[in-house]
């Protein structure tokens, strides 16, 4: 049994002995003992100070000193058990919540290639989701400890080993407590495009490799965002206003993207896969890898480098080679998209 439900029955069971003992002295104290009499000798006599003399008077009322010996026997016993158990709750609740974090910080520590996501609010919580339903390793960074409970509690039980760091996102040292300096990745959320500037500034800074994607609410704010770190910039209002065009155009389109990332029984996603130094794949044309057959993915588009300014190549002919640094962009299951990236890195 928990130490929660424990107090929840010690505080239970001190309720029925109390509302017994207030009973108990209306009945035997007679028509001159008021409720409020009641309550108030109930309440000394529980909590050990012998004063209910003051209120009824039991030297002549052997029933009424007979009930007392029972209220105090009983009810006193009780008492002590509630104050036990809800020291004992709050003892265990800090030392369970000292070890949790002490756990979490060994478990970011050992992170490498992670994503770091700034800020769990009405656009970071969608952003823990993708990531959380890809299997994508991610710490959040979040300044309120009540957003993350929030996240957790609707995610239900899969998010209750979410990693995260509570503190302020543009802290250099919040940040490098998070993985910085190993992160793959880094999304920043939060409201302020000010504060989303500084964050990429400090993420360049410490990470020269890591991939920066900021939110920009004011479009102004995206080219010094570029300018100082980021690789790209998202604008919530650009994309719902295209989202409400695209509604009106191309519904079918919006429909199968929205069955790709809402589907619960499959997690359909466009992935890329890039050939590094190492992969296997290097050498061997599209056509030779057989991703359909032995993927069951579909080849949507190539491109030669991984440059970012490289051109797209869309649905590159089978007898296409792949060079070294090539990036394929496939659509398929994410479980067969990790295994063709595991082939394809050798």
């Amino acid at each position: 049994m928990t130490a929660r439900r424990r107090l929840i029955v010690a505080c239970s069971l001190l309720l029925v002995v109390a509302t017994i003992a207030v009973s108990g002295y209306r009945i035997i104290g007679g028509p001159s003992v008021s409720l409020l009499d009641a309550i108030y000798t109930t309440v000394v006599t529980l909590s050990g100070v012998e004063v209910y003399e003051e209120i009824l008077h039991s030297s002549h009322n052997s029933t009424l000193r007979v009930f007392n010996i029972f209220v105090v026997l009983i009810g006193v016993g009780f008492a002590v058990y509630v104050f036990s158990e809800l020291t004992a709750f709050l003892v265990e609740g800090e030392l369970r919540h000292l070890f949790r974090r002490a756990r979490m910080k060994r478990q970011i520590g050992h992170l490498k290639e992670h994503f770091i996501v700034c800020g769990v609010g009405e656009t970071g919580r969608h952003v823990v989701e993708e990531l959380h339903r890809t299997g994508t390793p991610y710490v959040v960074v979040e300044m309120s400890d009540s957003a993350v409970g929030r996240v957790r509690d609707d995610g239900g039980d899969g998010y209750a080993e979410m990693l995260y760091v509570i503190g302020d996102a543009t802290d250099e040292g919040v940040l490098l407590e998070a993985g910085l300096e190993r992160a793959k990745g880094l999304i920043s959320t939060l409201p302020s495009d000010k504060d989303n500037l500084v964050i990429a500034v400090v993420a360049r800074q410490k990470n020269a490799a890591i991939r920066v994607v900021s939110r920009c609410t004011d479009l102004s704010y995206s080219p010094r965002m570029l300018k100082v770190g980021a690789n790209a910039t998202v604008s919530p209002n650009r994309i719902g206003g295209l989202r409400l065009a695209s509604e009106v155009l191309r519904p079918s389109v919006v429909s199968f993207l929205d069955l790709m990332l809402q589907e619960k029984s499959r997690t359909l996603r466009i992935e890329e896969i890039d050939m590094g130094a190492a992969s296997g794949w290097i050498g061997r044309t599209i056509g030779e890898l057989e991703l359909s057959a032995r993927y069951n993915l579909l080849l949507l588009a190539m491109k030669p480098t991984s440059d970012p300014n490289s051109q797209l190549m869309f649905n590159p002919s089978g007898n296409t080679m792949l060079p070294q640094g090539a990036v394929l962009i496939l659509l398929g299951d994410m479980e067969d998209l990790r295994r063709a990236r595991a082939d394809a890195r050798g």
